[in-house]
């Protein structure tokens, strides 16, 4: 059974599958439409979204200026990982990103283990997308006067919360006006929500309708996609592009000083908020069937894309700390508040309208990604067959977008943001360490010449085992009794990081590893270990969980071990 388990899929049999569909006459047929601008544009669309016009405040907030550091070591992780991802997407040009890669260079059950955590990445991903699509889009049309009642605008959860934390204070004899507005509203919501059989009924309405749109015109085919998300990638740059030209005549070098207030502790409070701006450039690779050129245009979308997005985060996130101290960031709506601190107020409304905008186009991209995974699962006879059909007009998967975009709209009715953030995150940096150990699997196989797009090689002998020794020499001297620490419940991620690179730089000295996908994983991996450990544990449990649907389906059903029977 151990053999079975391990069982891998040869190139040919992926690509042959990919144009024979599940076997049964229901081929594949997907319209191949996409060019590298377009890769590029929804690369765009995913990464710039949420991150930069919400969770960009936050992370500024607790990492003053020195966030950029963050940004631009998330890059550089995302870039190896972003490279490595090219090299199998050129090699390997179908649907089923990640997953199918790590079932060509891991085997059967490493491809299920991340397809299944691939599924957690993007449907949760969706649902943290829809409630802060939500939030802006509620935000804008109080605005305009125009306001929804707040029971219908968030979760049960987070209205209770606020429901007791107001009341409390007014127990106090705090007056209702003195009370922040946010909490106010989640007050109301409870206040004057309906009741059914004695239960408050709180829903987030408008995450519903956006997914179902969403739904609607990733259903209806990828060329309508695709011009939607060119559209409203155009309109979100150029906002961007004015905030930062704007922006820039109010900055004050003054509030870069302190760059790094809380140092080190305060710039990587922000990883969670910071990688979940990042995560979009893989959803790229599900779109391979639908590409053009996939083994050329896939790798330079991912790196336009990826390059482009870091150059704006950077220079955004030093006009914003640089216009307000960051001591003033930690709000929902960080690109308004700095330009109504300075009296542009109209720039704020634009903002307002562009954040709109812009986070309905990360759930397009992601709305995108999810059906085709589970399509590619579907072929090799992992998921029941339905997944896998194509719509006879559409030309989509529609049975797993009209899925997808259920399991996404019901549960943004009731789910809390914070909780979904973190562990998408930590679902998306497990993908990128595998895809980043699986080019190193590649690189030892002959196969590899195959590819049109490979991972430049630079052995990593000596320098993999010596960037470790000089970290944790660094480590010990900068922070005293750091190593001793880590033994306890919160430190066990850390400690798996220290044991995988020192197995890494191990192999790097016996095999010569490539030193590119080497510093992706370990990246990557480093970034999985400052998530908490009550994260890892809700990461783990989900595994777990996939593992059982394996063994009680998956496994019996592959087309894999049918054939070999």
């Amino acid at each position: 059974m151990s053999n079975s388990l391990f069982r891998k899929k040869s190139i040919d049999t992926i690509l042959r599958d990919a144009q024979e569909g599940y076997g049964d006459g229901h081929g594949s047929s997907l319209k191949k439409v996409l060019g590298v601008k377009d890769l590029t544009a929804m690369g765009i669309a995913a990464v710039i979204g949420a991150g930069i016009f919400s969770s960009i405040g936050k992370a500024s907030f607790d990492g003053g200026p020195g966030i950029i550091f963050l940004y631009l070591f998330t890059a550089v992780a995302c870039g190896f990982a972003a490279l490595c991802y090219a090299e199998f997407a050129s090699t390997v040009p179908v649907s089923g990103s990640a997953y199918t890669y790590s079932y060509v260079a891991f085997g059967e059950i490493f491809a299920w283990i991340i397809g299944w955590d691939l599924l957690m990445e993007y449907a949760i991903g969706n649902i943290a997308v829809a409630i802060s699509w939500s939030d802006y889009f509620t935000r804008l049309m109080s605005g305009f006067g125009w306001n929804i009642p707040e029971w219908l605008t968030m979760d049960a959860t987070s209205a209770q919360s606020g429901y007791n934390e107001v009341t409390g204070l007014l127990r106090s004899g705090q007056a209702l006006t003195a009370i922040d507005s946010g909490l106010v509203s989640k007050y109301m919501a409870w206040l004057n929500a309906p009741l059914m059989g004695g239960m408050h009924i709180i829903i987030d309405l408008p995450a519903l309708l956006i997914v179902a749109l969403i739904t609607y015109i990733v259903l209806r085919g990828i060329k309508e996609s695709r011009t939607t998300s060119n559209i409203l990638v155009l309109i979100k740059l150029a906002v961007i592009f004015l905030v930062i030209v704007v922006g820039g005549y109010y900055v004050d070098p003054a509030n870069w000083t302190p760059f790094s207030p809380n140092g080190a502790t305060g710039i990587l409070k922000g990883v969670s908020a910071v990688f979940f701006a990042y995560i979009g450039f893989d959803a790229i690779s599900t779109t391979a069937e639908e590409c053009k050129n996939p083994q050329r245009d896939l790798p330079r979308g991912m790196i336009y894309s990826l390059i482009i997005c870091t150059v704006l985060y950077v220079v955004l996130a030093l006009v914003l700390t640089g216009m307000v101290s960051y001591t003033k960031l930690n709000v929902g709506d960080p690109l308004a508040l700095v330009f109504d601190e300075v009296g542009l107020k109209w720039v704020s409304g634009i903002v307002a309208v562009s954040a709109v905008i812009a986070t309905a186009s990360v759930l397009l991209v992601f709305q995108l990604g999810q059906p085709r995974i589970w399509m590619s699962m579907s072929r090799d006879g992992l998921l029941p067959r339905i997944f896998s059909l194509i719509h006879p007009k559409y030309k989509t998967p529609y049975f797993s977008t009209i899925l997808t975009g259920c399991l996404v709209a019901i549960p943004a009715l009731f789910l809390n943001l914070d909780v979904v953030i973190a562990l998408t995150s930590i679902g998306t940096l497990f993908a990128f360490v595998l895809v980043c150990g699986g080019v190193l699997v590649l690189q030892l196989r002959p196969t590899r010449s195959e590819s049109r797009f490979k991972v430049p090689y630079l052995n990593g002998k000596y320098i993999v085992p010596a960037m470790l020794i000089v970290a944790m020499i660094l480590v010990a001297r900068a922070f005293p009794g750091y190593y001793s620490g880590m033994f306890t419940i919160e430190g066990f991620p850390m400690i798996a990081f220290f044991l995988i690179a020192i197995i890494m730089s191990v192999l790097s000295y016996l095999r010569n590893l490539s030193l590119i996908p080497v510093l992706g994983l370990l990246s990557c991996f480093y970034l999985m270990a400052q998530e908490s450990h009550t994260n890892w544990y809700r990461f783990l449990i989900w595994l777990g969980l996939g593992l059982i649907v394996y063994f009680l389906y998956g496994y019996r059903h592959s087309k894999l071990r049918r054939r070999e029977v």
